[in-house]
């Protein structure tokens, strides 16, 4: 064969499209694997069977090595949530209908309320020392001497009545944040409030404040619309009072997202 002459025995076109296409399928074939190292085997509604997607589309697992020396196998053996139950039914006979919680919506960990469960340690930070704690740990941190200290404050619930006192302030010595407020419920119980969730001291700062902050009765304390007073006697606890591990944190975080819809009859219901 002459030097050239390929082209005129084989269409090198036609020969290049089909060799995309061949590595266009297994690129796709190598993404919808991958994708499946969290979340699989998928479920159906509760009480119909497990979907299987089959062992081909299933990747070998692989092994992620932590900062802290443990493993992590993806996709998993085993399912850590197997077994819990569901607090929850469908609200109507089709697939993929809303959940409605059954019993207390607040306590049912459905919805809004859900939560994973996460290994039950405290974040770390680079040197080994937990990451999020109070300022009576982290007596390095204090709060900027600009800025209202929450600290003292009366907690006012959804209800605009007192749910407790501020104690302390939660920090994260990994992002130089606050996290939490901690709170003395009125029952002498001692709760953690996201601080994204809670409004500190004032509206807007400067005269208007003097104003709108006496008249809404917020200047000087901490407003949370997230729960009502009594549901802050059932805020999830900690185990250790100067630490908080990442289970407790979902657990606190969920019971809250779940007031966002639950805490009164009225926020589950449609706007309209």
């Amino acid at each position: 064969m002459e030097t050239g002459a390929l082209g005129e025995y084989m269409d090198v076109a036609q020969i290049t499209l089909y060799a995309f296409w061949i590595f266009f399928a297994g690129l796709i074939f190598y993404l919808r694997r991958e994708d499946r190292r969290e979340g699989y085997p998928l479920e159906h509604e509760p009480g119909q069977a497990e979907r299987n997607p089959g062992v081909i589309w299933i990747p070998p697992p692989k092994v992620f090595r932590l900062a802290d020396g443990t493993e992590r196998l993806a996709p998993m053996e085993g399912d850590t949530d197997a077994g819990r139950p569901l607090n929850a039914r469908p609200t109507e006979l089709w697939h993929g209908a809303p959940l409605e919680p059954i019993g207390d919506p607040m306590k049912a960990e459905a919805g809004p309320g859900a939560y994973a469960l996460r290994d039950d340690v405290p974040d770390m930070t680079f040197h080994n020392t937990p990451k999020i704690v109070p300022l009576r740990v982290a007596t390095d941190f204090s709060v900027v001497e600009d800025d209202p200290n929450p600290i003292g404050m009366q907690v006012i619930a959804a209800d605009g009545r007192i749910a407790g006192t501020c104690v302390d302030v939660w920090i994260d010595r990994g992002e130089a944040m606050i996290r939490y407020l901690e709170a003395e419920t009125k029952g002498g119980r001692r709760v953690l409030i996201p601080m994204t969730l809670a409004r500190v001291g004032s509206l807007f700062g400067g005269a208007l404040d003097m104003i709108v902050g006496d008249a809404f009765g917020i200047d000087g304390k901490i407003k949370v619309q997230t729960l009502t007073a009594a549901q802050f006697e059932d805020v999830p606890t900690i185990a250790n009072p100067d630490q908080v591990t990442r289970l407790e944190e979902d657990k606190i975080c969920a019971y809250f997202a779940g007031g966002q819809m639950y805490a009164t009859p009225e926020r589950s219901e449609p706007i309209v």
